[in-house]
């Protein structure tokens, strides 16, 4: 069994080389430099952990965790563009660098990368993963598309807002795990329950993250709060806000996002706090996690099998930062 760290150095390795030709490098260069900005790497590192819960590593699952890295970044690359995005971790994007045309281009390319180490699995999991990796694709694209119309839409409601979550997040870190479980031979019941738990602690790190943008440390959180409130975004707390503000309040609230002001971040924060946001987020995010761990103790696998899982989810939703 391997540590969460241990999987992710040895992900890291693995995935370090080159994955794209020469030439033409005006497309391929792009790629690489995007693959090369790093990032957690912790929905192909979840599918190696699906895999070791039940059973040594499958070389298959390095071939699947790939698929998924290129996958993930192909969406990243195009949201860039649909976000007007110039920075990525710090550094541009490539529609900021190379042009809108070829990032398009770029985030096809990864994707197609991606089907092409799918291909390569031992054809007995070849349907079953293939299946999964399509409905969670379009499950990504359809949230994606749920967070556009969200940015237009009047009122959305926290059922409206979980359910893009989990589209646009969530379900990507659970299918990441369940494939790793069908290339690790675990039965239907194990698989479900595994699901599940990357579902649920994905929604609490969505819902956490919501919470730091607000409340967190600027120190520990490495950027200046409040820039969900500056664009007017209506997360987990905005939502939760404008359903118990009083109409005084709910007034406030909505003249405040259609302004600039230098202290709106200010003022709508002593409002999220006037009507308990903070305390209601802590508490949201502890409901799912519980959830998460709840469908954790349910797979029949020895407990310290479940360990490196038990890192993971304390990595995810115990930072602050």
């Amino acid at each position: 069994m391997h540590s969460f760290q241990e999987l992710t150095k040895l992900f890291a390795q693995h995935f370090s080389g080159k994955h794209f030709p020469e030439s033409p490098a005006s497309l391929y260069e792009p790629g690489e430099y995007f693959l090369s900005l790093g990032g957690k790497r912790v929905r192909p590192v979840m599918c190696l952990m699906g895999n070791e819960l039940f059973e040594d590593i499958h070389p298959d699952s390095y071939h699947v965790a790939t698929a998924i890295e290129l996958f993930h970044n192909f969406t990243l690359v195009h949201d860039d563009i649909m976000d007007a995005a110039p920075l990525r971790r710090g550094l541009p994007t490539v529609h900021a660098r190379n042009g809108e045309s070829t990032a398009i281009l770029v985030g096809d390319v990864m994707l197609i990368r991606a089907y092409e180490h799918l291909n390569k699995i031992q054809p007995t999991f070849l349907p079953r993963i293939l299946h999964l990796f399509n409905h969670t694709a379009k499950e990504v694209c359809e949230g994606q598309q749920m967070d556009m119309d969200f940015e237009k839409a009047n009122s959305v409601s926290l059922e409206a807002y979980i359910e893009m979550i989990t589209l646009k997040t969530s379900v990507l870190l659970a299918a990441s795990l369940k494939m790793g479980a069908i290339l690790g031979g675990a039965g239907e019941g194990n698989r479900m329950h595994l699901y599940e738990f990357g579902k649920n602690l994905g929604i609490a790190f969505q819902i956490q993250d919501d919470y730091l943008d607000a409340f967190g440390d600027p120190q520990k959180f490495g950027k200046e709060v409040g820039g969900d409130i500056r664009q007017n975004k209506k997360t987990f707390l905005m939502l939760h806000a404008l359903e118990v503000a009083s109409d005084t309040q709910k007034k406030s609230l909505q003249e405040l996002m259609n302004t600039q002001a230098d202290d709106k971040v200010k003022q709508v924060l002593s409002i999220f706090r006037a009507c308990g946001v903070d305390q209601w987020a802590i508490d949201l995010k502890q409901t799912y996690y519980k959830k998460a761990l709840q469908h954790l103790e349910n797979i029949a696998v020895v407990s310290s099998r479940k360990e490196p899982l038990h890192e993971l989810a304390a990595f995810l939703l115990e930072r602050e930062h």
